[in-house]
């Protein structure tokens, strides 16, 4: 399995792609007088990756409607990553991941209970599908160790949900 490709797109690409599609992002002129350097090719790729994303979302269905038009990025999504599961589950790992954090942000102190409860199920999805992978290597021990961050979260999605029950007067709040 092979995460990085022969030859990884580089800053100055990534760049190009973001200006084709106008989204490229202004840089500070006295900061990046060259202009894009390598150091700034991840937080590139994360900005091509957005506008692919809003891309997606803007030439599919809303979320209550019918799934067939999402199959074309689908299969143009396999077709990139190939047939090596491997691979696949740690890219679908790394988006997973990358949305728990997404969904995690908030300027409040302590995370609405919503957002607790949208955190703690993306991470149960990364957990099993960790485990799915450590039980297809034979590995007993990650598989219970993944199998725990499963149940550690789903126990948290469930007390997130509790909380917003309580919220809208569903459950009385119990007395201490």
């Amino acid at each position: 399995m092979s995460i990085s490709s022969e030859n990884p797109v580089s800053a100055e690409q990534v760049f190009a792609a973001l200006v084709a599609l106008g989204a490229a992002p202004v840089a500070d002129p006295e900061l990046r007088p060259e202009g894009p350097s390598e150091e700034d090719r991840l937080q590139l790729l994360g900005s091509l990756l957005a506008k692919t994303e809003l891309e997606i979302t803007a030439a599919t269905r809303p979320a209550d409607e019918d799934m067939e038009d999402i199959f074309d990025a689908v299969i143009g999504w396999q077709e990139q990553v190939g047939s090596d599961p491997g691979l696949a589950h740690n890219v679908l790992v790394n988006r997973l991941e990358r949305s728990a954090m997404q969904v995690s942000e908030s300027d409040a102190e302590e995370p609405p209970p919503g957002r607790e409860a949208s955190f703690a199920a993306v991470m149960a999805a990364v957990f099993a599908l960790t485990a799915q992978l450590h039980v297809e290597r034979g590995d007993v021990p990650g598989t219970r160790q993944a199998l725990g961050g499963v149940e550690e979260a789903v126990i948290d999605v469930m007390q997130g949900v509790h909380s917003l029950r309580i919220a809208i007067g569903d459950v009385p709040e119990r007395e201490e």
